[in-house]
């Protein structure tokens, strides 16, 4: 690691891929083609759920604001990759450092809560379909939404501030291809227990208790469409449902592995792929999922 005599250094290096030279063309092309679909792709879905007067309803309202986290998520990021592998300076300054921690762990603390609550609304309107509209009025949809980015605020100030309290000791390279917190701590020199203890019980907290009640959510779900007695009424209630389990499923997966894995079973890179994985590739696609498996969102793009 290289020492500076500053505790915080003006820039830092990010070392990305350094042991994998050959990795960064591929990346760079990559991101240069996933980047610009990300963007088109939440933008119409969230032009589309506003503009469409048939899908002004609370699982596209939601859908909505997922696509606003999955633009910002993409962007706090991508830029910088882009620009770091397309040169050889690897470096990020500290300002943009921070600022990049705090809205990186904003969206994607927020983005577990939206994916609870769009699991919340599945699970209304199928197995409580005649109170649907009591239960998931507006003024509910306004609140859950407003928790959701309250609480991702609180988690993301908290434990990015509390990160960067700890000491550096002049070390100014990260192994790593973003800034994120548990790079940062990792990194940190002298006591930083307290700041894994504090991680591991807020990402319970944001990423484990969510992922129960999308859990439990879905076995409610399970039950109810198999009381569903015509394979008609079966097939429509797995259509408004599949979707958003394929999205649980390529957020969720890499982002525990990343924060509730034990750090010494985590290998150097398995990181960087993670993060490129939920963080790239899982914004990317989801426009495509939510657009390919719904016949509304489908029938709206094609009158536009």
């Amino acid at each position: 690691m290289a020492v500076i005599n500053e505790s915080y250094p003006e820039e830092f290096i990010l070392l990305g891929f350094a042991d994998h030279s050959w990795l960064e063309l591929p990346l760079f092309i990559i991101l240069l083609i996933t980047y610009p679909m990300a963007l088109i792709g939440n933008i119409a879905i969230i032009l589309v759920s506003t503009l469409e007067p048939g899908l002004h309803s609370p699982m596209y309202f939601f859908l909505t604001n997922l696509s606003f986290l999955d633009m910002c998520y993409t962007t706090s990021i991508v830029p910088q990759m882009l620009f770091n592998l397309g040169s050889s300076r690897k470096t990020i300054s500290y300002i943009g450092c921070v600022i990049q921690l705090y809205v990186f762990h904003i969206m994607g603390g927020t983005e577990c809560l939206l994916l609870a609550i769009m699991s919340f609304d599945r699970y209304v309107a199928i197995c409580r379909p005649l109170h649907y509209t009591l239960i998931m009025n507006h003024r509910v949809c306004i609140l859950l939404v407003s928790i959701m980015w309250l609480t991702g605020v609180i988690f993301a100030f908290s434990e990015a501030t509390l990160t960067l309290q700890l000491p550096l000791c002049g070390i100014h390279k990260l192994d790593h291809l973003l800034c994120e917190i548990p790079v940062l701590i990792k990194t940190a020199c002298g006591e930083k227990e307290a700041n894994e203890l504090a991680l591991s019980v807020v990402c319970i907290f944001i990423l484990a208790v969510p992922l129960c009640l999308i859990l439990a959510s879905y076995v409610n779900i399970g039950c109810a469409v198999l009381r569903i007695k015509s394979s008609e009424g079966r097939k429509k209630a797995f259509g408004t449902c599949s979707s958003h389990l394929i999205v649980v499923s390529l957020f969720y997966g890499p982002a525990i592995s990343m924060y509730l894995q034990p750090s010494s079973s985590i290998t150097r890179d398995q990181p960087k792929f993670m993060a490129l994985f939920y963080a790239v590739i899982t914004p990317t696609l989801n426009p495509f999922i939510y657009t390919l498996r719904n016949k509304d969102v489908k029938g709206a793009l094609k009158s536009c």
